[in-house]
């Protein structure tokens, strides 16, 4: 606790939050912080007056619109900060393709499944209104998969098994859509989901459901901020997030990071994506974003790897 409690506004709120279970009352002036000093103020002093960031929605890819949204987003800075509320309903306007996704580029190549999802996550977060998400809603439906999940390629090659990674995005788009209200298309999104996180389960997580092999060893690297990739921690904090039951099908991936735990409770930083960043947030082999993840998913499943 004394680690995690004397990093970053953002990851002092979340322990705070998540570890110690305060009431967000309690919390309100240390969630104001996120956005005065820390992570929070170096990402809003990278945002251009046209309220991109970057070179614009999708590059450069780590320093882009797109992919500073949802790091705000995991943040968890406040909901209602007017401009990243603009910079989302600006994406909404002006990069929609005919399919009701969200395109890479204002007059590009059709939309891309995996940044829908990831779309609809911090859409929703920022709580932009219900009319500007109904289309990427519409289209996410009818992408699925008959396996129950979702592959970027689908349009493109013509795919019929699921990527992790694609399934994972939708399914925390999906997840935080429900978890903010909005309604349109619920009950199906309800089943959609139930269906997705089925599609992870029968794979264990990160194996073959045919031959019990793992898929990619990248699978079982934990990674802050984990971007569009697929990992096991990043799949139980999601399934912890949701308050999904404990499945037996999570117990290997829940034991694999117990057991990356260091002998002082803490846990690494593994490997980080490649790629141009706004700033590093941890330069130290010990991680206080992983740390914070792994313990809130241990605290609520890690009584089964005992």
């Amino acid at each position: 606790m004394d680690f995690l409690l004397q990093g970053d506004p953002a990851i002092k709120y979340q322990t705070r939050k998540y570890l110690l279970e305060e009431s967000e009352s309690d919390l309100r002036l240390i969630r104001q912080q996120i956005a005065l000093e820390g992570y929070g103020k170096l990402f809003l002093e990278k945002q251009n007056p046209d309220l991109s960031f970057g070179g614009g929605f999708y590059y450069p890819k780590w320093i882009s619109t797109h992919y500073t949204l949802i790091d705000l987003r995991y943040l968890e800075i406040e909901q209602d900060v007017e401009r990243l509320v603009q910079s989302v309903r600006d994406i909404a306007t002006n990069f929609k393709d005919k399919d009701g996704g969200i395109r890479l580029a204002p007059h590009g190549r059709t939309s891309d499944l995996c940044v829908d999802g990831m779309y609809l996550n911090y859409a929703s977060y920022f709580k932009l209104e219900e009319t500007h998400l109904k289309s990427i809603i519409d289209h996410l439906i009818t992408a699925q998969l008959p396996d129950g999940g979702f592959n970027c390629q689908y349009l493109t090659q013509k795919v019929t098994h699921s990527s992790m990674h694609s399934t994972l995005s939708i399914l925390e788009g999906i997840w935080e859509y429900l978890k903010q209200g909005y309604t349109y298309r619920g009950k199906e999104l309800v089943k959609i989901e139930e269906e997705g996180r089925e599609f992870l389960l029968i794979h264990h997580l990160y194996k073959s459901d045919k031959t019990g092999e793992i898929i990619s060893p990248s699978f079982l690297n934990m990674v802050y901020p984990p971007r569009w990739h697929y990992d096991i921690l990043r799949a139980l904090y999601y399934f912890a997030d949701a308050k999904v039951p404990y499945d037996d099908r999570m117990e290997d991936s829940l034991e694999i990071i117990s057991n990356k735990r260091n002998k002082d409770g803490t846990f690494p930083r593994g490997k980080t994506s490649a790629g141009e960043q706004h700033f590093i947030m941890e330069n130290e082999k010990k991680s206080r974003w992983n740390t914070l993840r792994a313990l809130r998913v241990l605290n609520n499943y890690g009584q089964h790897t005992e």
